[in-house]
């Protein structure tokens, strides 16, 4: 009996084998008849085609389409792109010192940084660079910021239209240190503050030097500023996580289809200090690594989580090495935090009609514990401890920095205001009601969902005959609908507010000087000041 058991057994893993191996046979054969495909097409299209083919562009388009389907983060890299990437993470790169935008053809300056080539130049927020050297903007096709980079100490000339006004300016190339620590400071009661702003190569090392200065200073607690952070290299996120947490803690660990990519991450070097108080503050815009960090604290009850829910990336790529020097940056698993939540928000791999990935329903979020026993969820990013309305950001919130009308607005304000100190600088109920009315001038408008499922309504009405009868229904209902839209701005006016204030105060007194006068006025830094100093508070929100 025993013989006919080992028998069956070994038949079965037989079995196993050879189903595996087949299955893996078949879809590699699928994957090469796929290629022969595309490939007899591809060159078959670029020889007959009736007009001239550019098989570069085509190719692109080909390769972007196919990924756009899967996920926003699995990208196809050419060289330069892969130099870019490179840059960034080493936290340095040669250019004007400015952050840019492209906006319908045209360049606007962002944000130049301050004593760097762009701001020594003249240049401020809100000009739009209309020609760079000999090239037009508006006629060239391809990323026109890329015109910007080029040699340390190249010289280049610089047209620009600033409040109707045409300009010129030349400036000189310079090598652009980004910091992940921009600002760290000893706050009243002993309290050190730290903003760590990415996580590329020197995050951990930054943290760890504003830490110990802070602590020589006197700090007795901490406040760790994630809020905006968009993440960076998930090895930083482990050691930025090992300050504050003991050698073989676990951090996170990552799932995948391909095996070789199931990882546990613990910490390996001496932290800093375990003991001393840390408060993290996160908001809508604080992603993956950022999460990594706040969520690992959070579930081993090492800090006081204060904003709001985070961005929610839950999903790990790395650079695969392609031929040409180009990349795919592909998305190879999930990751998780030690009490074993995905905060990944949204579900790629299912669409609405419109084509968009589908959102997590609270009621399909998991509970998950800490290590004291402290409830926590996943669904979709960090969940604060503390939530404060200024760091949510609505729907109406949302829309209006898509728009760009906040930074137009504080362009505009810009223009029109005298401003000496930080601490002088007072966002009144008057200058709310002419940002309103700037709205109103300006065009400003979005559509909500419920406006757009109710066009969708409406539309099937009319191709089912039933718009006659309902059309005056459909057209009170679109009157509230503006209605509360209108309200919605005076009921999300903290957290607008908010963002005006940071916007405008930048624009005097570049990004140093809204960190000054944050740590005074920015009311998520404030309630992290009370819980710190409020050792009984601290204490029970962890326990």
């Amino acid at each position: 009996m025993k013989d006919q058991i080992k028998k069956v057994a070994v038949l079965g893993c037989g079995v196993v084998l050879f189903l595996s191996t087949v299955s893996y046979k078949s879809d590699f054969f699928e994957i090469a008849k796929q290629i022969e495909i595309f490939t007899t097409l591809f060159k078959e299209l670029n020889m007959n085609y009736v007009d001239e083919t550019n098989p570069a562009e085509l190719m692109d388009t080909a390769i972007n389409s196919m990924l756009r389907d899967l996920d926003p983060y699995t990208h196809y890299w050419n060289e330069q792109e892969v130099q870019a990437a490179k840059i960034n993470n080493l936290g340095e790169y040669t250019g004007i010192g400015a952050t840019v935008m492209v906006r319908d053809n045209k360049i606007i300056v962002v944000e130049p940084y301050k004593d760097y080539p762009a701001d020594k130049a003249g240049l401020r927020a809100g000009d739009e660079i209309i020609k760079i050297g000999d090239v037009s903007i508006a006629n060239f096709e391809e990323d026109a910021g890329e015109l910007l980079n080029g040699a340390p100490n190249s010289m280049v000339e610089i047209t620009y239209n600033r409040q109707g006004e045409t300009r010129l300016t030349t400036l000189s190339r310079g090598s652009i240190d980004i910091k992940a620590v921009p600002y760290y400071k000893l706050l009243e009661g002993n309290i050190g503050y730290i903003v760590l702003s990415q996580f590329n190569r020197n995050a951990t090392k930054e943290t760890i030097q504003a830490l110990k200065e802070l602590k020589n200073d006197g700090a007795t607690s901490i406040i760790l500023d994630l809020r905006g952070n968009p993440g960076g290299l998930l090895s930083e996120a482990i050691n930025v996580s090992n300050i504050f947490v003991p050698q073989g803690e676990l951090i996170t660990t990552t799932k995948s289809a391909v095996e070789k990519y199931n990882k546990v991450y613990k910490t390996t070097n001496q932290p800093v200090d375990t003991s001393i108080p840390l408060a993290i503050l996160i908001n809508g815009r604080s992603a993956s690594a950022s999460e990594i960090v706040a969520g690992s604290l959070q579930d081993l009850d090492r800090a006081v989580i204060l904003g709001a829910r985070s961005f929610g990336k839950g999903l790990v790529q790395r650079p695969k090495d392609l031929t040409y020097g180009t990349q795919l940056k592909v998305t190879i698993s999930r990751y998780y935090t030690p009490s074993g939540r995905c905060i990944q928000a949204l579900d790629y791999r299912n669409r609405d009609t419109e084509g968009n990935a589908v959102r997590i329903k609270t009621d399909e979020y998991n509970e998950f514990s800490t290590r004291n026993g402290r409830k926590v969820y996943d669904g979709g990013g960090i969940l604060p401890d503390i939530s404060m309305e200024t760091s949510e950001y609505s729907s109406i919130t949302n829309a209006l920095l898509l728009e760009n009308a906040i930074f137009d607005y504080a362009t505009e304000y810009y223009y029109s205001h005298n401003l000496d100190k930080p601490e002088d600088f007072e966002f009144t109920d008057s200058d709310y009601t002419e940002f309103k009315n700037y709205l109103k001038t300006s065009g400003f408008s979005y559509k909500t969902m419920t406006e757009k499922h109710l066009q969708e309504a409406f539309e099937t009405a009319e191709d089912e005959g039933f718009d006659n009868k309902i059309s005056n229904t459909y057209t009170e209902m679109e009157k509230i609908i503006e209605e509360e839209k209108r309200m919605a701005l005076d009921e999300k006016k903290a957290e607008i507010t908010s963002l005006i204030s940071d916007e405008i105060i930048k624009r005097y007194f570049y990004k140093e000087g809204l960190f000054e006068y944050s740590v005074q006025q920015n009311p998520e830094i404030l309630e992290a000041k009370k819980v710190l100093l409020d050792t009984g508070k601290y204490n029970k929100i962890l326990q």
